[in-house]
Formats: C-alpha cells, structure tokens, sequence
C-alpha cells in the first residue's frame, strides 16, 4: 500500500492513507516551529488495545454514493481510549468524502485503530484511521478530492482527509489539526469534510505530549491514542 502524503508550504511531510507503492517528497523545514498553539494538561487515557490482525477490506465497486439533499450536515461521536471527540461532519460540501465516512462507522472500520502519527513541525496534524497501525493501510477504494481550501489554511479542529500524491486516493486514513497550518494548494489540497466541536482538548493533550521520535516527518505519539468506535447520527 502506497503512504500517503500531507504537504507542507514552503516544505512537505509524509503522511499515510490508501494506494500502492511509495511516494517520495522533499523533507519538513527543519527551522519550522514546533509545538501547539495551546496549553493543555495531562491526559488520563486507558490502555490501548492490540490493532484487528485482519483489518476489514472492501472492493472499489463498495465505494458509497453520496447522498443528496439534507441534512446539510452530520454529527459524529469518536470514542478514543483518552475520551470522546464529537465531530460536525460537512455532507453538503463533501458529499463523497463525509459518505465512505459514514459507511466505514456503520462497518466498524475504525474499531481498535490506533493514531498513528503526530506532527509538530511545520504542520500540526494527528493523523488517524489506518486499523493495521502501520500508516499504510485503506479500505481497498479510493475517490477524488472535496472542499479543498483555496487559500491552503487548515485552522484547528479542522478534520480533513491524507492522501498519497494521487489526488484519487482518499480511503480512510484522515487528521486532526490541532494548531493552524498551511499546506500547498498545488495537487489539489486535502479534502475538509467536518470539523471537532468538543474534545479538542483530548488531541491538544496529545499534541502536547510529543511524538516517540524528533522525525520531522513525524512519528507515533508518544501518548498513545486509539479509536475504539464511531457513530454518526443526524445533524
């Protein structure tokens, strides 16, 4: 599987969802800040537990439609082992993306899947969604970009999709951005699709924490996060 990657402005920085192969782009600015943008305490989180050893696979013919019409957006409940993140997702303005989303949490994808990178240089990002931990796992689909921002700023609690350099391979991995970041607009950008409204606090807290490794590129964090389930509900 293909690592996916979440660019940077001025550098770019590897991140991971759904393809085949590697792709390879020049390394984070070293002279980048580092760090969040807020102060937040420790965490009391329970023991991760062990990734699925067979992650659920589905077939590019199982990619959702989108629906149409209302509600304009959803809400969803993201159970972690450090406490509830409650998400607004945008289905009028990422229909597909905020669609797989949906289907996925129905599915239980995300069941026993850990965060598996943190960043803290030059971009701010958790990233999420890969059940195998590995950075390198999907749903066995892809699909195209959506609401990409124009002007290229993610601010926090923003929740958007990574992908590899294919603007076709949004799956299942996405980010949390928990300090305002920029990232290029060349290629497309990266698909917004909800936003956290409670329990910024919980990935602020992990943030915070750092991640096991200086990697520029990132690494796990050193405060072990795992999406134990995920419901969606009506907006």
């Amino acid at each position: 599987m293909r690592r996916a990657l979440l660019a940077l402005s001025a550098a770019t920085l590897a991140l991971s969802a759904c393809g085949g192969g590697e792709a390879t782009f020049p390394g984070t600015d070293a002279s980048a800040p580092s760090g969040t943008g807020s102060a937040a305490g420790p965490l009391e989180c329970a023991d991760p537990p062990e990734p699925p050893a067979e992650p659920l696979m589905f077939g590019p013919e199982e990619l959702p439609t989108p629906k149409s019409g209302d509600p304009a957006t959803l809400a969803a409940t993201v159970e972690t082992t450090c406490g509830d993140l409650v998400v607004e997702l945008y289905a009028a303005d990422a229909p597909q993306t905020v669609a797989s989303f949906e289907f996925l949490a129905e599915r239980g994808y995300w069941e026993d899947s850990p965060c598996h990178r943190l960043t803290t240089q030059g971009i701010f990002v958790l990233q999420c969604g890969d059940p195998s931990g590995t950075g390198a796992g999907g749903p066995g689909y892809g699909y195209g970009i959506e609401n990409a921002p124009a002007d290229g700023l993610y601010p926090p609690g923003t929740l958007a999709m990574a992908r590899t350099s294919d603007p076709n391979s949004n799956g299942g991995q996405f980010f949390i951005v928990y300090d305002d970041t920029q990232l290029p607009t060349e290629g497309g950008g990266y698909s917004v699709f909800g936003r956290v409204t409670e329990g910024m606090e919980i990935v602020e807290g992990v943030a915070a924490a750092g991640g096991q490794t200086d990697d520029p590129n990132g690494s796990p964090p050193a405060q072990p996060i795992s999406i134990l389930s995920v419901d969606v509900s009506g907006g």
